[in-house]
């Protein structure tokens, strides 16, 4: 219940406005999200690669509404692109977008967007690092997949990110593989309807074990996105399975959740990259965190008191 009115919330600009204003909220959002500028978010990125930590870095921000505000994504990725070349970060770093930052749902949403997502992966190419195109509500997916193999036809190891969530998802995990193929399997943060979707933690769960499956059995590469013990047991038992070494696979965590995991999975000889969002706009990202797991919401319940 509380998940579900969170995510609802998530769109509801009266809360939003409420949510920015409070001045504990800023606080509480550095847990997840690891500036509100550039200047901000380098040091922690720094020190993530320091630990020996790869890292992707999305520049909060989605569901632009207009052509100008697309221009304006583009130019930002560029920005950080350039920033992540002068501060040396290129072996450690990859950027993730959102389609709908670039364009997706204007009218001919597919072509604009498709075109903004090549010119940041073919800069990002240029730089030696990846793009990973993030998945969001599933009124989107079949765009963004199908935008996705658009791009990769430009630049093929462009990643792709999955939700188990969706019914739908591992007939995606194959249709996605290939042997240039990055694949995100996430289990997903969004709103889902039980028309599209697995709505308990259980049938998620067995989802995302079945498209695990399919991606370790292929030509592509894995990125097993989860904080879940279970799982992260799984994708190693199924990794070796498969003839799967240390680095045909990697895991992905959010930045600020288990982050002692995250270390001792790279200690191990894995890789172990962190998903690290910054930027102004960091509302709707910070709700879903809050979704995800009672214990966020306690955990900003409590700083909201001032009883951390």
């Amino acid at each position: 219940m509380i998940r579900r009115l969170l995510l609802a919330l998530s769109h509801n600009q009266s809360f939003r406005d409420l949510i920015v204003r409070l001045p504990v909220t800023k606080d509480v959002v550095r847990r997840f999200v690891v500036g509100f500028d550039w200047e901000e978010a380098l040091p922690r990125i720094q020190e993530l690669a320091d630990q020996g930590l790869k890292v992707t870095i999305d520049l909060l921000g989605e569901d632009v509404t207009d052509a100008d505000g697309t221009e304006q994504t583009v130019a930002a990725y560029s920005d950080l692109i350039d920033q992540l070349v002068a501060a040396g970060l290129t072996e450690a770093a990859e950027v993730s977008v959102k389609l709908s930052a670039l364009g997706l749902d204007l009218p001919d949403g597919e072509g604009i967007a498709l075109d903004h997502a090549v010119t940041i992966a073919e800069k990002a190419k240029a730089a030696g690092m990846t793009v990973t195109v993030d998945m969001e509500d599933h009124t989107l997916t079949e765009k963004t997949i199908r935008t996705v193999e658009a791009l990769r036809l430009r630049v093929p190891n462009a990643g792709c990110v999955l939700q188990s969530a969706l019914k739908r998802t591992e007939f995606d995990c194959a249709r996605l593989d290939g042997p240039e193929a990055r694949t995100r399997l996430c289990k997903g943060a969004y709103n889902f309807p039980a028309s599209v979707a697995y709505t308990d933690r259980h049938g998620v769960d067995l989802s995302y074990v079945r498209c695990l499956k399919v991606l370790m059995r292929g030509e592509g590469r894995p990125l097993v996105a989860t904080h879940d013990p279970n799982l992260i047991e799984i994708a190693q038992e199924l990794a070796s399975r498969t003839g799967r070494g240390l680095k045909d696979y990697e895991f992905q965590m959010l930045y600020g959740i288990r982050p002692l995991e995250q270390v001792r999975l790279a200690n191990l000889g894995h890789t172990v990259r962190v998903y690290v969002p910054f930027g102004p706009d960091w509302y709707g990202y910070f709700i879903r965190r809050l979704a995800e797991r009672p214990a966020n919401v306690r955990f900003f319940l409590r700083s909201f008191l001032g009883k951390n």
